[in-house]
């Protein structure tokens, strides 16, 4: 932190440097960083939307073997309300990889992603401290 701080400040004088920062928890940021000076501006980008999170489930489910039992549409509604694009991402990761356990503790059995695995899924994920608004 002290040597950003330092950088900040400008020993050196940097004409024509701009720096951007971006983060999903600037309840977590140092106040330091956000005196005048250095961070001046902050632009806040809300969560997406459902119709946003049913497109990014989408595409990180795009090429798994989804069980005929899985209601993205309903995934994207409350149970996901509140998350990031990376947060949907690490939940479709935990569910797939929930499935590829499961197939391999059972020999034979067809590598499918149910919605039993996103459930399971949502709910290690809510064991971990998100604060959002």
């Amino acid at each position: 932190m002290t040597q950003l701080l330092t950088e900040m400040d400008g020993i050196e004088d940097l004409k024509g440097v701009t720096i951007l920062a971006a983060t999903n928890r600037l309840d977590q940021i140092d106040a330091a960083l956000l005196r005048p000076g250095r961070f001046d501006f902050q632009i806040a980008l809300p969560c997406p939307d459902t119709e946003t999170r049913l497109a990014i489930l989408r595409v990180h489910t795009g090429r798994m073997p989804l069980g005929t039992d899985v209601d993205l549409a309903m995934l994207a509604e409350q149970p996901t309300a509140g998350m990031v694009g990376a947060d949907l991402e690490a939940l479709c990761r935990h569910a797939g990889m929930g499935a590829i356990w499961e197939t391999l503790q059972n020999t034979g059995v067809a590598l499918v992603v149910g919605m039993r695995h996103f459930k399971e899924a949502l709910m290690v994920m809510k064991q971990i401290p998100v604060k959002r608004d």
